[in-house]
């Protein structure tokens, strides 16, 4: 969340921000200034009344006769005043913070300005591309065929976008995960198993709320969510703590299955195991001191744990610095690292190499 001070000093700044980041529906700058100047004018109404009560509280023994019942009446607009206050104050504290926090962090520099993945800019390709004597089958052509997963059973059960991993397909996804925690372990990160039904507060914390809240899946009976990622747990492990810095930096590597409730994606990526409900994640989650060179070293390790990973596997990839459009709320800067899939042709992959 940006500081108000921020805010108020650097208006345009932000501005461009929410445009760039193509939010200009999802947040009014103009209406978050205007609602901060009533709340602080609100906020001054209610010291001054606050300051005038304890005023007169310490005057009245003092007083003379003839003086106190002015002084009293006088405390007792001072207590109608407070009273009618304190509940206009509240009640502005609610919607101030929602309209904060819709506000986003400001992109890096570097980030290239753009609605979506056609503009990410390409930093680096890795890897040579097969070139097969035949056509190559896509991945559910090969779970078919070799019995890796199944989609019918779970739809008459579970809904649209459901599906179970079955026999090797089930092996596979366990000895990627456990290679991809294996690496992260080498790599000096702590394994972490995290709950995935979290409080609210947990995911307005890690920035994912207010958001993304139409993707969550909720219980509303108890008050909680499903995650979408284990970041906000590994996140929120830590919540209200403060760290002395020699602590740091504390690095957590975490797998957890994720829901999404991919609300917005209507038609899109309908076949296959893309756009699911449910599926298996490993996360990174840093903390480190507050320092732009630290941070800066910990974000390129981040990717390059990611690029270990499938240079183990011996995948080509390529690494893309992601556009405004593309990064979240809280995001000023963020890498893709994209898979090469000889079937799946994607934001151009297969035509650039």
């Amino acid at each position: 969340m940006l500081d108000i001070a921020f805010i108020r000093q650097n208006p345009d700044v932000v501005r461009a921000a929410i445009k760039n980041k193509r939010l200009d529906g999802y947040v009014n700058l103009d209406d978050l200034l205007a609602f901060d100047t009533s709340r602080r004018e609100v906020m001054t109404r209610l010291e001054a009344a606050r300051a005038k009560k304890n005023q007169v509280a310490a005057s009245i023994p003092k007083a003379s006769k003839e003086d106190r019942p002015k002084l009293i009446e006088e405390g007792k607009e001072a207590k109608s005043e407070i009273e009618k206050l304190e509940p206009e104050l509240a009640a502005h504290a609610a919607k101030y913070e929602d309209l904060l926090l819709r506000i986003p962090s400001i992109p890096r520099p570097e980030v290239p300005v753009g609605g979506g993945e056609a503009d990410n800019v390409e930093v680096r390709k890795v890897g040579t591309l097969r070139k097969f004597d035949f056509e190559p089958k896509d991945h559910v052509a090969l779970c078919e065929l070799l019995g890796l997963a199944n989609w019918e059973g779970p739809r008459k059960y579970a809904g649209g976008r459901s599906y179970a991993l079955t026999g090797s397909g089930a092996l596979l996804e366990m000895a990627v995960t456990r290679l991809a925690i294996d690496t992260l372990v080498e790599k000096g990160l702590t394994p972490v198993i995290p709950p995935v039904i979290v409080r609210e507060r947990a995911l307005i914390g890690t920035g994912f709320f207010p958001l993304s809240k139409e993707e969550a899946y909720s219980i509303p009976s108890d008050e909680l969510f499903l995650v979408g990622t284990s970041e906000v747990p590994l996140v929120s492990l830590h919540a209200d703590e403060v760290f002395e810095a020699n602590a740091l930096p504390i690095r957590y590597a975490g797998q957890s299955p994720c829901f999404r409730r991919e609300a917005g994606a209507s038609g899109k990526d309908t076949r296959g195991l893309y756009r699911v409900h449910q599926f298996t994640k490993v996360e990174q989650v840093i903390f480190c001191v507050p320092d732009e060179e630290v941070a800066e070293k910990e974000h390129y390790q981040l990717l390059s744990n990611a690029e270990a990973i499938l240079a183990m596997l011996e995948i080509p990839y390529r690494v893309c610095l992601a556009c405004t459009g593309e990064i979240g709320l809280g995001q000023t800067r963020k890498h893709e690292v994209e898979s090469w899939m000889p079937r799946r042709q994607r934001r151009g992959l297969d035509r650039a190499w």
